[in-house]
């Protein structure tokens, strides 16, 4: 397979003409919103840790994320599915195969977003999609990061990306610079064989970069998400806007692209069930209890943290790690 129809294939499976049409596919998905290495983003003071989603059919949704991801099944049930990397949990999938399959104009999930260790390792990973002829939504450049856009079979929206050393990351005035521009795959597919797909499974420092979701006000959003949870502002615009911890580009994106006026989610249908903000320090972790507690949130106490629910329904875990 040359790179020229690696390319073709790509643009094929994005439903694509040009690499501008897929651009615009990645646009939408990310909604102009601009686009960060998981070395970096797991040295935060927060990072996200791991993401449970409520799905109909267990296992072609648990084999979707072992076969085109590259999780490892570590734990599988009737009930339930654990996947992750090197012992890593990552993805936690409940089974509810009476559940109703959640609107996208529902509060929700709008992407997991899987950060690959490296360029080269999301290079790997693009020629095993192409050779396999998944279908994608998107790629593009976010400044800060590249990145491909798909779904898995229940609509759950899965972003794939590799950051941009931070020193290339362009900050002011606390906003960091992001675009979405066209994705180079010749340059990126330059970094492996496109001939030969060598992406048996998905790297050990695979962690989950940062959560994408979707809200119903987006003031109303922040002022728990940075006001109440504690993440800081990075960027904002076009109805969306990016929070995160240690100055990372965004642990957390925030729409209303789709779900203006959203109210409270059905937490008998499927989607996200709740992720976690993992952090390394017992007083971090307090100090987030506490501030928790004084903004008047309801919080319940799990093992190893917290739990509290977002305007929305969404559950947030804050855990010790």
């Amino acid at each position: 397979m040359t790179i020229d129809l690696t390319r073709r294939i790509l643009l094929q499976l994005a439903g694509a003409t040009s690499l501008a049409m897929a651009a615009a596919g990645a646009a939408r998905a990310e909604g102009n919103a601009q686009g960060g290495g998981p070395t970096y983003a797991s040295r935060t003071p927060m990072r996200v840790g791991s993401v449970t989603l409520r799905v109909k059919n267990l296992d072609k949704v648990a084999d979707y994320y072992r076969d085109v991801i590259g999780l490892t099944v570590i734990e599988r049930s009737g009930a339930a599915a654990r996947l992750g990397t090197a012992g890593v949990t990552l993805l936690v999938l409940e089974a509810r195969p009476d559940a109703a399959i959640e609107p996208r104009t529902a509060a929700g999930l709008y992407h997991t977003a899987f950060l690959m260790p490296t360029r080269k390792d999301l290079a790997r990973w693009l020629v095993a999609a192409a050779s396999h002829r998944v279908p994608l939504s998107g790629f593009a450049d976010h400044l800060v990061s590249e990145s491909v856009y798909l779904d898995d079979p229940e609509g759950n929206g899965i972003e794939v990306y590799a950051d941009r050393d931070p020193s290339q990351w362009q900050w002011s005035e606390g906003s960091v610079k992001m675009a979405t521009d066209e994705l180079n795959i010749p340059d990126l597919l330059s970094l492996t064989n496109p001939r030969v797909p060598d992406y048996a499974k998905a790297p050990d420092g695979m962690r989950i970069g940062h959560m994408h979701l979707r809200v119903g006000d987006l003031a109303q959003a922040e002022r728990f998400y940075h006001g109440t949870i504690g993440l800081d502002p990075t960027r904002k615009r076009n109805g969306a806007a990016f929070l995160s911890s240690g100055r990372y580009h965004h642990h957390l994106g925030m729409n209303v692209w789709q779900s203006q006026g959203a109210g409270e989610r059905d937490d008998q249908s499927t989607g996200l069930a709740w992720f976690s903000l993992v952090m390394a320090k017992q007083e971090l972790l307090a100090a987030q209890e506490e501030r928790l507690r004084k903004g008047g949130v309801k919080v319940t106490t799990i093992a190893d943290g917290v739990e509290a629910i977002d305007p929305w329904g969404t559950r947030v875990r804050l855990l010790r790690v």
